[in-house]
């Protein structure tokens, strides 16, 4: 944004919330019902400052559908109080807001800068650059100005629809910027811009532009980490799996993580733990499904007793656990159980909140079951009242099966 004349313009935040500035003072706040019709009045007329706003959808976006005797006059109350608002706040005293034949527009008198245009002007302007190095600057700029969804805590659809718009605005700046960033071999900023972009629209699937940064740079170890913390994140923290294009790109850039020449013996201590833990192996889900794919393809020589085991926190019902302040605390302490309960060559990953998965190898049903009053023992405290569910499954030693399973998430 260019910089700020104080003097005589309206700051306006629509990303990440709704704030207005006036002389580096915020102007409005609270929560009282006054209040928040005084946002959505002014949401409304300083987003749309070109064309306006009719009065029918003035009204509609201020009272809904609550029925109002005289809604005319209830609107008019509004706008009347407003401008005592901005007036009190330190505006200069002009008529902020100008009705023409049923339109309502915000002045021309208080010059405006608003976030969300800014990004729509940035845009336009990049889409017309003919300088590559020009374009980035401006869809960089244009990436920065999204600082968060747009009216976020608003509900009326006009929002929603613009919510939409700039997600959709925003996704476009980023892959444009990745694009000329990748054509430019700078991949140091191409990082920060994958980074960035993760941080603001979350579950948006842009680790795989950071990702992509950090294996052109060579750094495998940083780019092996996000990759284990991005499945964690999606898997096991919000409890959803990752996208299929999140998945195939994250594993198409891991393949690409070549390493310099080494003899055996250093590649054989790296690939070595670190530490002897006791216990099962905890690892991360793609770790645990390449153990589990590989051990299914071992099967087919046959020889091995392979089960699969879903544990799940239930309540006193027996329901599963899916929230609740809770269900974390429950959730580390199961994990703790089940990695103490079974054996150093048996495989653990904690699948979602209050799941775990468990790979047993050449055991029984009967040793599951064994198993079970084990975990048990160590979970179960006192007169707790929540539990858990086991589901227990042989290994299917045919690929396709195997990959049903593992997709399915099934124990």
């Amino acid at each position: 944004m260019e910089s700020r004349k104080e003097d005589n313009t309206l700051y306006v935040k629509m990303f990440g919330g709704f704030s207005m500035t006036w002389h580096k003072k915020p102007v409005g706040g609270g929560a009282k019902s006054s209040e928040t019709q005084f946002n959505y009045l002014m949401q409304l007329l300083l987003h749309h400052r070109g064309e306006g706003i009719s009065r029918s959808h003035l009204e509609q976006a201020l009272f809904g559908d609550r029925d109002i005797a005289d809604i005319h006059h209830a609107a008019r109350s509004v706008i009347y109080n407003a401008k005592k608002k901005l007036k009190a706040a330190g505006l200069p005293p002009v008529n902020y807001v100008e009705n023409k034949g049923g339109i309502y527009r915000w002045t021309q008198e208080i010059p405006v800068q608003e976030d969300a245009a800014e990004m729509d002007r940035l845009f336009q302007e990049a889409k017309k650059e003919s300088s590559p190095k020009q374009a980035l600057s401006l869809y960089l700029e244009a990436c920065h100005c999204y600082t968060g969804e747009f009216l976020g805590a608003q509900t009326a659809v006009w929002a929603a629809q613009e919510a939409r718009r700039y997600r959709a605005l925003f996704c476009t700046c980023v892959e444009e910027a990745a694009r000329l960033l990748r054509e430019a071999h700078d991949y140091p900023q191409m990082e920060e811009l994958g980074l960035y972009a993760a941080q603001v629209s979350p579950l948006a699937d842009w680790e795989t532009v950071t990702m992509e940064a950090l294996v052109s740079m060579g750094r495998y170890g940083d780019a092996r980490k996000l990759y284990d913390d991005t499945v964690e994140l999606y898997l096991q923290e919000l409890g959803l799996k990752p996208s299929p294009r999140l998945m195939e790109l994250l594993d198409r850039m891991g393949a690409q993580m070549g390493h310099q020449y080494a003899v055996l013996d250093d590649i054989q201590a790296k690939l070595s733990e670190r530490e002897n833990h006791g216990g099962g192996y905890l690892c991360p889900y793609p770790v645990f499904q390449g153990i589990y794919q590989m051990l299914a393809r071992i099967m087919e020589r046959g020889g091995q007793s392979i089960y699969l085991m879903l544990c799940t926190v239930v309540d006193s019902k027996g329901n599963p656990m899916k929230e609740g302040p809770v269900l974390d605390e429950l959730s580390q302490r199961l994990g703790s159980a089940i990695v103490q309960s079974v054996r150093r060559g048996d495989a653990v990953n904690r699948y979602g909140r209050g799941q775990y998965l468990v790979l047993l190898v050449n055991t029984t049903r009967e040793n599951c079951s064994v198993l079970q009053r084990r975990i048990n023992c160590r979970f179960l405290v006192g007169r707790q009242r929540t539990g858990v569910r086991y589901y227990v499954s042989s290994v299917i030693c045919t690929a396709q099966q195997c990959e049903s399973i593992m997709s399915r998430g099934e124990g």
